[in-house]
């Protein structure tokens, strides 16, 4: 079993942390109104799923 024998420094620390960073959520564009949503997910602007009305939006 690998144990460490020394300390890291603070440069390998962080040179390996470097790609700790967040990305931005993919949005893709509803096929019903054309507006950016995310996907797997109900679009909040016409509430259809999968070319399918799930909920029904008051305008």
């Amino acid at each position: 079993m690998g144990v460490p024998q020394h300390r890291q420094s603070k440069s390998r620390v962080r040179k390996r942390r470097a790609m700790w960073k967040l990305t931005a959520p993919n949005h893709i564009e509803c096929p019903q109104c054309h507006k950016p949503k995310l996907p797997h997910y109900i679009c909040p602007s016409c509430g259809y799923y999968n070319s399918k009305a799930i909920i029904t939006m008051e305008s």
